[in-house]
């Protein structure tokens, strides 16, 4: 599961790195939370688009917006059997982006848990596979909308959670924003990222709530692992 990640790339270093092409503004973001809206990019028409969405799927025959809060993520194992999903694994994919995110490790007495931000060694954004549609409201008010795909955490992250995020390598974000390639073709991309790439740390339960959105959220406060 990815409940909580970070986005806190400036636009000037996020569109040469993932070569968009058309963007609208957007800023740092260390606690992005279901409901709020984050950077995505979309193929439109083979131009790479950022814009921003809302995170939690509500698909377009939904009567009510919250269940959107039930589908911020989506095994990759069955995305393509399901409903709410099963029309968009081709024609709707999205890049979601992000640069570390959260889990919350259970402590020995199984009572506590402390949060983990989970990122690259390198520290270099990372790019997670997500769907997207949109919805209109009774107003007839348009909202887009994103979940982000999930599969088996790897040896390093699964001694706190036992999923991760798709994490999509530079070199095969065409094919996955590109809607003529099926998602059943791309059984690579979801395959765990290599833990001998990533790393986590101990942060400040300042992340716990969605009210805290600043670097003070990345606090260190015990080992790397």
């Amino acid at each position: 599961m990815c409940g909580r990640y970070s986005f806190s790339q400036h636009p000037e270093k996020t569109i040469p790195i993932f070569k968009v092409q058309e963007s609208t503004d957007f800023y740092p973001r260390y606690n992005i939370a279901p409901s709020q809206t984050a950077p995505v990019i979309i193929n439109v028409d083979g131009t790479r688009v950022l814009d921003l969405y809302r995170w939690g799927l509500i698909p377009s025959w939904a009567k009510d917006r919250k269940i959107g809060y039930k589908m911020i993520n989506a095994r990759c194992e069955t995305v393509g059997d399901k409903p709410a999903y099963r029309g968009l694994v081709n024609k709707r994919k999205c890049v979601v982006l992000a640069d570390g995110f959260y889990e919350w490790k259970k402590e020995k007495d199984e009572k506590s848990k402390t949060p983990m931000r989970i990122f690259l060694k390198s520290e270099e954004p990372m790019a997670f596979a997500g769907l997207w549609d949109e919805w209109r409201d009774a107003e007839g008010q348009l909202l887009r909308s994103y979940t982000i795909l999930t599969t088996s955490a790897n040896p390093l992250l699964n001694e706190i959670h036992d999923r991760m995020p798709v994490i999509i390598r530079p070199e095969m974000m065409d094919s996955w924003l590109d809607p003529g390639v099926d998602i059943k073709e791309m059984e690579e991309v979801f395959e765990p990222y290599p833990d001998q790439e990533m790393a986590y740390y101990p942060v400040s339960k300042l992340v716990n709530s969605p009210r805290n959105d600043g670097p003070e959220c990345w606090e260190r406060v015990g080992e790397r692992c």
